[in-house]
């Protein structure tokens, strides 16, 4: 895909409506909730911009099902990763040759870790880039939809374990979220799920998701967890 493709330079609303309409179902149309978070979304960036030094350019992809509560698409990254093995993330990774854009990247990523052909998924915007120091990354968040029918899971074993799928609704619960607190002393969103522990980057993209859309709630940014070992990765005091 070119870095003039014209698909890059199409913003929110009439992108997801074209790609409904491409699929012949005219009872498909764009759900009420997904309106707000198109206005506030950044447009798709039609090249990857520069990054100073050695940083490494990578992106990572939101994909939300087109539903009335829609959910999120999460792995679990095996355990034997060398950076943030065991954690919980959105799919996505570094930047390769033939990547035009961070949408490029996102997409190839999806269908390598979770099987998720690239051409399910409507591409509707960015979010706002984020260094990741401990991988030397600069990772810029690609927000995209997809019916949300097809079936996903690892397909690249060696780095996911598991997928996810939480809805909106669920991470929106005040019950779920608490501040995560890192041996190191700083602090940030986190969803503590049971047996499931969301934290860092991907909870700052998830945070910042809920609340563009206008899902968020109220919750107690007093309440205080400890990250629990098995997602802290094999360095944790790296992070």
């Amino acid at each position: 895909m070119s870095v003039g493709d014209n698909r890059f330079q199409i913003h929110g609303a009439a992108m997801v409506q074209a790609s409904l309409a491409n699929t012949g179902d005219i009872s498909q149309t764009q759900p009420t909730w997904l309106g707000p978070l198109l206005t506030r979304l950044d447009p798709l960036d039609a090249a990857w911009p520069p990054v100073a030094g050695d940083q490494r350019g990578s992106a990572v992809i939101a994909l939300l099902g087109l539903s009335e509560d829609p959910d999120l698409v999460l792995t679990v990254r095996s355990a034997e990763l060398e950076h943030h093995g065991g954690q919980i993330s959105l799919p996505g990774g570094g930047r390769e040759p033939g990547d035009a854009a961070p949408c490029d990247t996102a997409l190839r990523e999806a269908q390598e870790e979770i099987g998720l052909p690239r051409t399910l998924v409507t591409p509707v915007g960015q979010m706002h880039t984020h260094e990741i120091s401990v991988s030397n990354n600069w990772v810029i968040p690609v927000v995209g939809v997809w019916s949300g029918a097809e079936p996903v899971a690892p397909k690249d074993t060696e780095e996911v374990d598991c997928v996810l799928r939480w809805s909106l609704s669920q991470l929106a619960d005040p019950a779920h979220r608490v501040m995560a607190r890192h041996p190191r002393g700083g602090r940030g969103p986190a969803w503590d799920m049971g047996e499931l522990f969301l934290w860092g980057f991907t909870a700052w993209v998830v945070d910042s998701l809920l609340r563009l859309g206008g899902w968020e709630q109220p919750w107690d940014h007093n309440r205080l967890a400890e990250i629990p070992a098995r997602f802290m990765g094999k360095h944790p005091l790296d992070h």
